[in-house]
């Protein structure tokens, strides 16, 4: 409704949903983004973005993943946004994941799990990771929205 604040991802499939939510937005009167991308490309579009704290309950969270399988479990995170992304679908009542057949994958795994880190504990995490069985990489020159460093596994 003309009241409704929506959550939306972030990555080259929420960009299309931003781009296609654009024709609807006096439907709606916001939304909550889960990076400063999306809330950039929201803007461009002319759609109000709200800060999490201030909006309240959200009615939806809709993104994409970068991977799932046939049991609709997902890999999801790849654009580094994957903290404030759990976050926003956390608040949600329902999560909406868009993804077409290139996504899925009998096993995940094929795509590398991302996990946010605070830069002091980088190597401390990794020597954790190596411990429970992963391979941890650096994803080397890239900063989350919170300041935080990407460990792919």
């Amino acid at each position: 409704d003309s009241e409704s604040v929506i959550g939306v991802g972030t990555g080259s499939t929420a960009n299309f949903f931003i781009d296609m939510l654009a024709e609807l937005k006096t439907e709606f009167d916001g939304a909550v983004a889960s990076s400063e991308a999306t809330a950039e490309r929201l803007k461009s579009h002319g759609i109000p973005v709200y800060d999490l704290n201030s909006a309240g309950e959200l009615e939806f969270y809709v993104d994409g993943a970068d991977e799932t399988n046939d049991r609709l479990e997902l890999i999801k995170g790849g654009g580094a946004a994957l903290t404030r992304e759990k976050i926003v679908a956390a608040v949600a009542k329902t999560f909406i994941c868009i993804a077409d057949d290139s996504k899925m994958v009998g096993v995940l795994g094929k795509f590398p799990l991302p996990v946010e880190v605070i830069p002091m504990a980088r190597s401390h995490v990794g020597r954790e990771i190596v411990k429970l069985g992963g391979d941890p990489v650096y994803r080397e020159g890239v900063v989350t929205d919170n300041g935080n460093i990407i460990i792919d596994v």
